[in-house]
């Protein structure tokens, strides 16, 4: 059984994104790495992102997100709208060494009943989602760059800008796929 490597970072909701934003990189000497007007990543060290904060009534919008938030945008009336966090924790991430532990994590955990909420391939991360029993995310995963440089650079990529949410995944699929000898490479390096 394998354990994560590193806490690797943390996601805030905030409807204050460019006051958050200031306030982490001015108290941890960080930069930012990536940003939109409902959402910035930034880093103080190697890691491609320590901080990452978004405006939960905009990440809504987007389908897949949503679906990381609870469900479709359409799904959700007005008041559930309105009593989305104003503020607070989204998740906690956990990196692993490689792709095999993540997925036999995922497996491990499968045939514990215990099921992800999402799996999604994010560019710089493969990543899959799980609610611990109070129903706080968190998010195993690996880096899909041999360097944190690497990775940095994407996420400063036009393809992060269209797409900063990545792709959903199935990790059965991608467990088989790894298994029939698929390298780690072709099932992570981002195709967008």
């Amino acid at each position: 059984m394998a354990s994560p490597t590193k806490l690797s970072h943390v996601v805030l909701y905030s409807r204050q994104v460019p006051k958050m934003r200031d306030w982490y990189v001015k108290t941890l000497d960080g930069r930012v790495v990536h940003e939109t007007p409902d959402m910035v990543f930034v880093t103080y060290d190697e890691e491609h992102h320590r901080i990452a904060v978004a405006d939960p009534t905009s990440a809504m919008a987007d389908e897949e997100v949503a679906a990381l938030l609870g469900g479709p945008r359409s799904e959700l009336s007005a008041e559930e709208l309105a009593a989305l966090p104003l503020h607070g924790l989204a998740h906690v991430a956990f990196t692993y060494a490689s792709l095999p532990e993540l997925l036999e994590t995922w497996e491990r955990l499968d045939a514990d009943g215990v099921r992800p909420l999402q799996a999604v391939n994010h560019g710089p991360t493969t990543s899959v989602y799980y609610a611990d029993p109070d129903g706080n995310q968190i998010e195993l995963q690996i880096d899909n760059f041999p360097t944190t440089e690497e990775g940095t650079a994407f996420m400063q990529s036009e393809s992060f800008a269209r797409n900063p949410f990545g792709v959903v995944f199935d990790p059965a699929t991608l467990l088989t796929e790894l298994r029939a000898g698929k390298s780690e490479a072709e099932l992570t390096v981002p195709t967008w």
